[in-house]
């Protein structure tokens, strides 16, 4: 299977927050992004793309104030946004957390990593309106909104419609102009790298360096403020 970076994902307390802190950070203003009813969550996006890294876009994420969900309809929100010490830690300051992987076979890289005794989640098809069209995707999220691994196992997504034969036409990437931002590098540190990178390996995922540490994913990325360095620091 084929798998590649797909996005970096930031939580914010509001996106307002998230706004001003990139610009304070990164030096830009983020895209709009979209809305996600089913977990009461909206986003905003820029590019980060590189030769390397094709896909690369960076989302800046936070619980909508005003979604309205049925409470039948409720379902723990992806990425650990339920979790009281996550929502205490983005309350001071947004920080990456997570990082979602692009794949052709999201069945077979959630199959290979159920093999290792690793439960990615179920797969749930979500769609949202862009200004480019209607895009559609397929995404792992746990019952429990867990990301694993401190956040350094990334999130399973394959976009387009199953029966699409160009999935990757309508992908956000095609939407968001050049943002000044690019991906240098992503390193995954934690306790268990080698399982960590034995599960990396086995989706198919390059362009990541796993080693051993305490919990941290660190991106670095140019930007007109230089190059800045992002860290998770085990949230």
């Amino acid at each position: 299977m084929k798998t590649q970076i797909d996005h970096l994902v930031v939580v914010a307390s509001s996106l307002e927050a998230g706004v001003q802190w990139c610009e304070d950070t990164l030096g830009i203003t983020p895209s709009a992004g979209g809305e996600h009813d089913k977990y009461g969550t909206h986003n905003r996006l820029f590019k980060i793309a590189t030769p390397q890294y094709p896909l690369a876009y960076f989302e800046i994420i936070a619980i909508n104030p005003e979604a309205v969900i049925p409470k039948r309809l409720q379902v723990t929100r992806w990425f650990d946004m339920d979790d009281p010490v996550l929502q205490k830690t983005v309350a001071k300051q947004p920080r990456l957390v997570h990082f979602v992987s692009s794949t052709d076979d999201i069945k077979a890289a959630r199959h290979v990593l159920r093999t290792q005794g690793i439960e990615r989640g179920q797969i749930v098809h979500a769609s949202r309106k862009s200004s480019k069209g209607m895009l559609h995707w397929q995404i792992t999220v746990r019952e429990d909104g867990e990301r694993l691994f401190n956040g350094c196992l990334p999130t399973l997504i394959q976009w387009g419609k199953p029966d699409v034969a160009d999935p990757l036409r309508l992908h956000p990437r095609n939407s968001l102009p050049r943002s000044g931002v690019s991906l240098q590098s992503l390193t995954l540190h934690h306790p268990s790298a080698v399982k960590l990178k034995t599960a990396i390996d086995a989706i198919g995922l390059s362009g990541v360096e796993v080693v051993t540490g305490e919990a941290n994913l660190v991106a670095t990325l140019n930007t007109p403020k230089g190059l800045v360095q992002l860290e998770s620091l085990g949230a």
